[in-house]
């Protein structure tokens, strides 16, 4: 039995010119226009930079994405996952064909529902309930249709009492809400989400990523969906694509796909620094507790060597952190701290399976010498044994709490 194909992406890519719409001069758009007419490829497309926005180029032009290709099957959840800005929000972009490649085409079968950023597609000035319908003939539905499926929408969005209020005035968390609800309920067969869902509170993640998987397993339709929750992502697709500087760098099943993406992000839960007075960072998992490890070679007499950090999650929400000084550590200040490591064992934090970062800073009582943000990322596996503990709590971390019930 041949593939179902239902999106077929083509050697894609998206040229920028940074700072500029279209060219930046009318000399360029002429040059192209004329290249164009006399079916001559574009000058412009040999030129161009990586897209790694840590550097600065050579060239006032910059590659988004370079030479994608890959195929989705009808019913196929795919985790489209990558650093920020490694070309991830403008591949759905040109899927969802709100952009165009510069280069390559996109062969898709059937309605294609996105969800990129919050609000999008829908006018503020409208209800919700005018929103719904808008959206829904956006998409080709009859507005038999869409009344339909009208309860199902406002139910699952929990916006209820605000449906008939122009959507300029709701939160951020409520668009959001009513935005999933309408693509997911009107049937597309493409959907397409871009990571827009950590806007919502953890109760509805849930309840969406739930439903992401009834419509996939059930209703045989196709989502693309891009995270830094790799817990999500684990959970919710069967295959991955790992984007690096706009380029694919793997495709596969989705538990190698995130292993991958540890590797190219140096996921080795370690940080090394040059000409810094912190030489080298480790983070290690012992069981249930966490131990941090950080050399430090100062170029001066310290009082105390104050190393501080934090942990962030995948939303970049902030978990934990510490330093000595604010935990009143004691310290014979009459040493000299010049050379020297630093170890913090954090008993059992209870963190759940899942990516996080830390960024740590280095100095003395009195001022910080260095700082490094997010200079870390690293893997927590099965440091609370709990079955299903990626799915059952809300948050990052598993309270250690003791019931009791006196039941009559």
């Amino acid at each position: 039995m041949g593939k179902d194909i239902i999106l077929k992406a083509e050697n894609i890519s998206k040229q920028y010119r940074l700072g500029q719409v279209g060219t930046g001069t009318i000399s360029h758009d002429l040059n192209r226009w004329w290249h164009k007419l006399r079916g001559k490829e574009d000058p412009y497309l040999k030129i161009g930079d990586t897209n790694d926005r840590s550097t600065k180029g050579d060239s006032d032009y910059v590659w988004a994405l370079q030479d994608i290709n890959f195929e989705v099957e009808r019913g196929e959840v795919i985790g489209i996952i990558g650093k920020n800005g490694a070309g991830k929000s403008t591949l759905l972009k040109i899927l969802s064909k709100v952009a165009a490649p510069t280069t390559g085409s996109i062969k898709s079968r059937g309605r294609i529902a996105s969800l990129l950023e919050v609000g999008t597609g829908f006018h503020p000035e409208l209800t919700g309930r005018e929103n719904i319908f808008l959206n829904g003939a956006i998409l080709g539905m009859t507005k038999k249709e869409i009344a339909a499926k009208l309860d199902e929408i406002i139910d699952f969005s929990g916006c209820e009492r605000y449906i008939d209020t122009p959507v300029k005035r709701y939160s951020s968390g409520m668009t959001v809400r009513l935005a999933f609800a309408v693509a997911a309920f009107l049937e597309p067969e493409i959907l397409i989400i871009d990571e827009v869902l950590a806007v919502g509170d953890a109760e509805f993640q849930k309840k969406a990523l739930g439903k992401m998987q009834d419509i996939s397993r059930q209703g045989g339709r196709t989502v693309l969906f891009v995270s830094h929750n790799m817990a999500a992502v684990k959970s919710l697709c069967t295959r991955g694509i790992v984007l690096e500087h706009g380029k694919v760098v793997f495709e596969g099943g989705i538990d190698e796909a995130v292993s991958e993406y540890l590797k190219v992000y140096n996921i080795y839960n370690k940080a090394t620094f040059l000409n810094a007075p912190i030489l080298e960072v480790n983070v290690e998992q012992e069981n249930e507790h966490l131990i941090i490890k950080a050399k430090y070679n100062s170029n001066e007499k310290i009082d105390i060597p104050n190393f501080g950090f934090i942990i962030y999650n995948e939303f970049g929400n902030p978990i934990l952190g510490g330093n000595p000084v604010i935990h009143n550590l004691e310290i014979d200040i009459e040493k000299n701290f010049k050379i020297g490591e630093i170890e913090a064992k954090i008993i059992n934090p209870r963190l759940v399976d899942g990516a996080y970062t830390m960024s740590i800073w280095f100095g003395d009582s009195k001022e910080n010498h260095f700082e490094a943000l997010e200079c870390v990322m690293f893997e927590i596996k099965s440091m609370v044994d709990i079955k299903y503990v990626n799915t059952s709590y809300i948050g990052s971390v598993t309270p250690n709490l003791e019931w009791k019930f006196n039941i009559n």
